[in-house]
């Protein structure tokens, strides 16, 4: 076996539904197995995604006991040469894994890589390339240095500034929303500190492969989508706590005999816990300022699959106002608004406000690269090809949202 991909999922059902079809995907021509694990899901995630993906192996858990132990969990079975831990929050290119696979076994002392990330929006995730979290990188980020000095070594450290985000390098922490390892680095490691029960385990984990004498290595050759704010939102009293918490963990478990560590580090944690309660407290008094009117929604796709994404949308609530669609493959004589190489022009022309990428007549990897290039204030919303959903997420400080057909129908 050549590759095991381990998701851990936990109340996100709509979104593991597309991230699976695109893994599905990916692994074509690989030997491979995916496998996840359920950590006690209340939203009928069994229901809904196990005689869907009937190739899939699931482990339905009847506890949450965190997301590193039910990924070491499923390293117990995994028979992969090489392992990649996979957020279900996630879609991938069809050449994602290849790509990733091929840049490991061009050197045996990269221990684990990560990828180049944007979400839901199209915007790059600096998160995809990070420096190692010290009380300076920390406080710099915190008080707005990193902002105005992004490209500097000193200022923008924690998120690596002065790398190029298409350029391949060598890195100090990567994420665990797609984290690919070797046999070798699991055994050294021994896979993920159950102690971590989310947040700071993939700073961990990238630590102790460094101090290994391994690489860690940021690969700009695939990209893919992490939607952000699915698991815990940002913000809320339940990050606070397990972020913060994670970052307390990780310095006194491998900096206790440093004082000086312990203590710039602990005044930054500090920090950063009152920042995060002040925007905790403005998100909560925030009005919600939506407009009940329905967002003007354009669905590119080729005839067929846009007919059939029609009845699908006709479950949205509130309900959508359906512009038209937009033509994604040359020869397509259907009619349509315009095709989506002028897709900025017709987003402006008829004033659409929300996007559907609809997987089938274009490929997961074109959805990506084209998403890139939809301008920010334009919602968009995903659906695979065979999937009974689809879902998006605009603001990485909130829940993303979904249209699905009710189950049994």
């Amino acid at each position: 076996m050549l590759l095991s991909v381990i998701i851990v999922n936990y109340n996100v059902k709509y979104f593991l539904e597309q991230c699976l079809c695109s893994v599905q995907k990916a692994c074509i021509g690989i030997e491979s197995e995916i496998i996840v694990v359920d950590n006690n899901s209340t939203d009928g995630s069994r229901e809904w995604l196990e005689q869907k993906f009937t190739q899939v192996k699931f482990i339905w858990q009847t506890n949450n006991n965190g997301f590193g132990k039910a990924n070491n969990y499923a390293l117990k079975t995994a028979q992969g040469a090489y392992l990649l831990f996979l957020n279900p929050d996630t879609i991938i290119a069809e050449d994602s894994l290849l790509l990733c696979l091929n840049e490991m076994k061009k050197n045996e002392t990269i221990g684990a890589l990560g990828v180049r990330m944007i979400d839901g929006s199209g915007k790059f995730l600096k998160e995809s390339k990070r420096g190692f979290p010290t009380a300076g990188a920390a406080f710099f980020k915190m008080s707005g240095f990193s902002s105005l000095f992004p490209t500097s070594k000193t200022f923008a450290h924690y998120y690596l500034g002065h790398l190029k985000q298409h350029e391949t390098n060598d890195v100090d922490i990567l994420a665990g929303a797609f984290m690919m390892l070797s046999r070798k680095t699991i055994e050294i490691t021994k896979g993920f500190d159950e102690d971590f029960f989310m947040y700071g385990e993939d700073v961990d984990l990238s630590y102790r492969i460094q101090k290994a004498g391994l690489q860690n290595v940021y690969f700009a050759g695939t990209t893919i989508i992490h939607f952000k704010g699915e698991s815990t939102q940002r913000f809320s009293t339940s990050y606070n706590q397990h972020f913060y918490g994670a970052m307390k963990l990780f310095v006194k478990k491998h900096f206790s005999d440093k004082k000086a560590m312990l203590f710039l580090t602990g005044l930054a944690i500090t920090g950063g816990r009152m920042l995060a309660s002040f925007k905790t407290l403005f998100a909560q008094r925030k009005t919600d300022t939506s407009s009940a009117k329905p967002l003007n929604t354009a669905i590119a796709a080729g005839q067929q699959k846009f007919d059939e994404c029609l009845q699908l949308v006709k479950f949205a609530s509130p309900p959508l106002a359906i512009a038209g669609r937009i033509a994604v493959r040359n020869g397509d004589t259907g009619t349509a608004l315009g095709r989506m190489e002028n897709i900025v022009n017709i987003l402006s022309k008829y004033k659409i406000n929300q996007l559907i990428f609809c997987e089938k007549e274009q490929s997961f990897k074109m959805i990506i690269q084209q998403a890139e290039k939809i301008p920010v204030k334009t919602e968009m919303l995903f659906h695979a090809a065979g999937s009974s959903c689809m879902v998006g997420s605009s603001n990485k400080n909130s829940k993303g949202k979904f249209i699905s057909k009710p189950e049994g129908t």
